[in-house]
């Protein structure tokens, strides 16, 4: 396969292997923690790890499935809010910064768990991990690195818990997940207006495994731990050209019309535990170590009918991260229970390295939630989070031309409700 020979061609397609999940980085990367329940949205995700008085246990760590003494099934949903706003101090290209490049999102959710007899639990749960992007617009002064993204996904995932005694419990399960992007770069064509490449709908199925315990230390304290494993991606689909200038650049783009970029989303560790302070005050605490250094390396593939192939490399210099979150669970009156917790991740990415299309920095987030606690057959719950994303900052060069600048709002607002059933 021969080597495309056009230097921009090279920069503007090696550029849009960065941009895969921007703006979609809830933990220390792109995870989100928050599954659409009062326990996971309310508590900054904290009791996700030492979760096991919930449906949504059978994908947050499943051995948590056997504190459940009934069959039960979860439907949650989450709003996705996203505030920000670029502010560029050097813009070679000229253009704008864009206004508010936060793209609204909704992420459903569903968990059931089945009780198999005392020792046994099934579980099955759909749910989307990602959703969201970002719309600079094609006026914004760094649209030769991207202007618009967009990802969604969902996984499908199956499980099962046994408990080997009276203080330990095991879980284990299996996601099938499936992950859509969609993006346009603008093309920097020197004296004539911007051409642009478009990568369309994307796609991939994959598998990532998962392993849970929980540990009864005293009737008062326990400790959970989950590990997720790595999941290899190569999504593919249909990339297009327009408005390219040079007739012999455009005739070779035009037989350029698939794509593929592969990457790993990395394994994670997380540990937490859960105490009973009173009768109505329950603390929980968690960390957590995420393996980003494992996504840094990613190839993108782009051939056609044509003669003409590229396979290009990037190494984009992320490390792993690490998370810590506090969290309480406060029993009201009648059954009603408040959640709050507030919990920090470290950035993937030195100031140095971060690019506008991937402009991951540190986050810290803020949650609270309602939800009734009873043992009828409905309840329901709504919780809320304000997640603030770091200030960003860029200084990249994209396609010859620099820019430079920070966010001066990059929030993240989750507005999460669901309504539980147990037969």
């Amino acid at each position: 396969m021969a080597k495309l020979p056009f230097s921009w061609l090279l920069a503007v397609l090696t550029g849009v292997i960065c941009v895969l999940f921007t703006q979609l980085s809830f933990a220390g990367g792109f995870y989100l923690p928050e599954v659409g329940s009062p326990g996971s949205v309310g508590t900054a995700g904290v009791a996700n790890v030492v979760n096991n008085f919930g449906t949504d246990s059978a994908l947050t760590n499943p051995a948590g499935m056997t504190g459940l003494q009934r069959d039960q099934v979860l439907f949650g949903n989450q709003v996705l809010i996203p505030y920000q706003k670029f502010n560029s101090s050097i813009a070679e290209a000229g253009g704008d910064d864009g206004g508010n490049a936060g793209v609204l999102a909704v992420v459903p959710g569903f968990y059931a768990v089945k009780t198999l007899g005392d020792q046994f639990r099934a579980g099955f749960s759909v749910s989307g991990p990602l959703g969201g992007g970002f719309d600079f617009r094609d006026n914004f002064v760094g649209r030769y690195g991207a202007y618009q993204s967009s990802i969604s996904g969902l996984a499908i995932s199956p499980s099962v818990a046994y408990r080997i005694g009276p203080k330990l419990s095991l879980g284990a399960g299996v996601s099938a997940l499936y992950t859509v992007f969609n993006e346009e770069i603008a093309v920097n064509q020197a004296t004539s207006p911007d051409g642009k490449v478009k990568f369309e709908d994307l796609d991939d199925w994959s598998a990532q495994g998962f392993l849970g315990l929980t540990f009864q230390v005293t009737d008062k304290l326990m400790l959970g731990g989950l590990y997720r494993s790595k999941s290899d991606v190569d999504v593919e689909g249909k990339i297009t050209f327009k408005n390219i200038a040079n007739p012999i650049e455009n005739r070779i783009t035009s037989n350029l019309n698939n794509a593929k970029i592969s990457f790993d989303y990395p394994q994670v560790v997380r540990l937490g535990l859960k105490y009973d302070a009173t009768d109505k005050l329950t603390l929980m605490a968690d960390f957590d170590w995420e393996d980003w250094s494992q996504f840094s390396k990613n190839v993108l593939s782009v051939d056609g009918t044509g003669p003409v192939a590229i396979v290009e490399t990037l190494d984009r210099n992320w490390k792993d991260t690490y998370h810590v979150g506090l969290g309480m669970f406060y029993d009201l009156w009648d059954n009603h229970r408040l959640s709050a917790g507030v919990a920090y991740d470290t950035s993937p990415v030195d100031d140095k390295d971060r690019t506008i299309d991937l402009p991951l920095d540190e986050q810290l987030k803020f949650s609270i939630g309602y939800a009734t606690r009873s043992e009828s057959k409905w309840g329901h719950a709504i919780s809320a989070s304000a997640l603030w994303l770091g200030d960003g900052k860029v200084d990249q060069t994209a396609q010859g031309v620099r820019f430079k600048g920070e966010f001066d709002s990059s929030w993240m607002f989750i507005i999460g409700a669901n309504l539980q059933y147990r037969f």
